[in-house]
């Protein structure tokens, strides 16, 4: 996926489910509540919220411009996500190491190292925290998973139905609400959810880019923002492919 570069700066549709049914009767003086109803199915997120065929997401820590990067090598490209976009570069061919391109964008892999190549200039990367992608064994049921810290929270999103489960201080909370899709842009890998009923009212914001956890430093290739409550929440996350 090619999008608008801001790499040194780094790299810096959706169908709304809302259903409304009224008729009035021929005599009644009132018109018959307004019904909302939500989709029985779930929506298909943006690829760039999933790792592919990849096991394992690669957190990269890149000068001059002191960047952070996250990638997941699949068999036939790789995908990349800067703080600031995400991009599926095809494999190239390279004497030696791992060479990935699409158009003016390259990501030369060496081992640790790594040189990314832009219109505006080069990135010299190392190597950083690497994390096994999470699995549907692991969250069965799950298509997408978020999480954040201080105090610890969680969202999942079912892979079955519009329904997200939140959990907050830790888990000592729990909550399941249906949603609505507000937004949903494929290319620019965004999407942003919100509650299918008046109350109680949330907003969740998933962003395809670069994300490492407060706590552990580790690599996502979303970030997420999560408003419920009168607070706002972020963390990163990712897509579970089944």
């Amino acid at each position: 996926m090619t999008r608008g570069l801001h790499l040194i700066q780094w790299m810096g549709a959706g169908m709304v489910a809302l259903a409304l049914a009224g008729c009035a009767a021929n005599q009644a003086p009132d018109a018959a509540p307004v019904k909302t109803t939500v989709n029985s199915s779930a929506p298909l997120l943006p690829s760039m919220l999933f790792a592919g065929t990849a096991e394992r997401f690669q957190g990269w820590h890149c000068t001059p411009a002191n960047q952070h990067l996250v990638s997941a090598t699949n068999a036939q490209d790789l995908r990349l996500w800067s703080l600031h976009g995400a991009w599926r570069l095809p494999q190239a061919v390279v004497a030696s190491g791992a060479r990935y391109q699409n158009g003016k964008i390259s990501f030369w892999n060496r081992g640790e190292q790594a040189m990314v190549e832009t219109p505006r200039g080069q990135l010299q990367c190392t190597l950083g925290e690497q994390r096994k992608g999470l699995t549907r064994s692991e969250k069965p049921g799950v298509m997408f998973f978020g999480q954040g810290n201080e105090p610890g929270w969680t969202v999942a999103l079912a892979h079955d139905a519009p329904t997200m489960k939140m959990a907050f201080d830790y888990d000592d909370e729990r909550i399941e609400l249906p949603y609505i899709i507000s937004v949903m842009d494929n290319d620019a890998g965004r999407v942003v959810l919100e509650n299918a009923r008046v109350e109680p009212f949330f907003r969740l914001r998933i962003e395809a880019a670069a994300c490492f956890d407060t706590l552990s430093g580790q690599p996502f290739p979303s970030r997420v923002t999560l408003s419920y409550g009168g607070e706002q929440y972020s963390g990163c996350g990712q897509g579970i492919a089944p």
